[in-house]
């Protein structure tokens, strides 16, 4: 009922309402998610599924094994408990949180960073040197435009693509690069839309002011089947953060699929 009410209103659901929203049932803290998991009367007032919601076990740098095992399971990721990569991977989990990753909200971004710790993922593509330039002029009738125009260079097994695509930004325009370059080993990309962007500047660093700060980029993704995913970019730079971002998007999705990689296609 409440998600029937959000889309006639046509207003994002809260993720903090009662009951309803993301993180009522969610869990963070080891020994949380542990005891959660043994028992979920001890941290929940009523099962979730009672009002239509999910339990969510999150990662973040309170996470330990009991959530990574909680989230292997909902990736449908197999690993033993005592399997050493899960010990390095709760450590670079920590110091990526530390650093201003967070990935309780992105968790495509975790997955894929599992995956690579597992080895399981293929070496898709490689994101090489891309630039972006901002125009800002008048047009011959005296209008405002402003464009964004993206070179970017993208490595797909042994051949490299070199594509130039103009945008209504620069994170458009990136954008739109890469899937040009891409498009043609995997057409599957064609269909993956953008559908949210959110910057969030973290507290400037020790010498650095609130323009030279820390930016993370949160991406939303979704293709026509309903499937949505979500990823996470850090930088300095908020084109590269966002390039991160979108890189890892397109990987979760080729991953997901059970594409090949170049060398396997081959």
């Amino acid at each position: 009922l409440s998600r029937m009410l959000d889309e006639r209103l046509n207003r994002a659901p809260n993720p903090q309402a009662p009951y309803v929203g993301e993180a009522a049932f969610a869990h963070k803290g080891g020994l949380h998610a542990s005891a959660a998991q043994k028992d979920p009367r001890t941290y929940e007032h009523v099962p979730p599924e009672k009002v239509g919601n999910s339990r969510q076990y999150l990662v973040s740098d309170q996470a330990g094994k009991s959530n990574m095992m909680a989230r292997f399971a909902e990736f449908g990721i197999e690993v033993d408990a005592a399997d050493p990569r899960l010990d390095k991977l709760i450590r670079v989990v920590k110091e990526r949180e530390f650093d201003g990753w967070a990935f309780d909200s992105a968790e495509a971004s975790f997955e894929l960073l599992a995956r690579r710790t597992l080895g399981e993922v293929p070496d898709y593509f490689n994101i090489g040197r891309f630039r972006v330039m901002d125009e800002r002029r008048f047009n011959a009738r005296g209008e405002l435009v402003v464009e964004s125009e993206a070179t970017a260079t993208i490595t797909v097994g042994n051949v490299i693509y070199h594509e130039v695509a103009l945008g209504n930004g620069p994170v458009n325009a990136v954008d739109t690069a890469l899937r040009k370059a891409l498009s043609s080993a995997y057409p599957s990309l064609e269909e993956v839309e953008l559908v949210d962007y959110k910057v969030r500047i973290l507290d400037a660093r020790e010498g650095h002011s609130g323009t030279g700060a820390v930016t993370r980029v949160l991406i939303e993704f979704r293709t026509p089947d309903g499937t949505t995913w979500r990823t996470v970019g850090l930088s300095t730079n908020i084109i590269d953060a966002s390039v991160v971002a979108l890189g890892d998007g397109m990987i979760w999705k080729l991953q997901r699929d059970g594409v090949p990689g170049p060398a396997a296609a081959a």
